[in-house]
């Protein structure tokens, strides 16, 4: 079972966007575009579809109603940086998912382990038998 080379997104499928970023950082905040929306449409790229479908199912709050997955990276102070996060971001989610989850086999618990849960039980039982009222003989 080989791994299989990493996912990439074709640059036409996603829509990169700069704005001013938010939070501290002074007048370069206020004045220098360096936040980086990046819109990636699920439904609508090239992905495998088992791959689209692992995606869409993930319970992430990036992921709109519609299938879009959003990233905002304003981490670093250069556009450039947060370009390359943000693309580094979505790279890392769509890779996630790329090898299906393995099946889950239903196992029985062992005999000894069954003996072990029962003795643990019974010794818990006996510990609270003895917190009842007390016997006068």
């Amino acid at each position: 079972m080989g791994s299989q080379p990493p996912l990439q997104v074709p640059e036409h499928e996603v829509q990169i966007t700069a704005m001013r970023a938010q939070g501290a950082g002074g007048q370069n905040v206020n004045k220098v575009s360096s936040a980086v929306h990046l819109r990636f449409d699920i439904t609508a790229s090239s992905l495998p579809l088992p791959v689209q479908q692992r995606l869409l199912a993930l319970r992430d709050g990036r992921i709109t109603q519609d299938g879009v997955l959003v990233i905002k990276a304003q981490q670093h102070r250069s556009q450039e940086l947060n370009r390359a996060d943000a693309w580094a971001r979505l790279l890392a989610l769509v890779n996630s998912v790329a090898t299906p989850p393995r099946a889950r086999r239903a196992t029985r618990p062992t005999l000894a382990s069954q003996q072990r849960r029962r003795e643990g039980k019974r010794l818990r039982g006996a510990v609270k038998v003895l917190r009842g009222r007390v016997q006068s003989d």
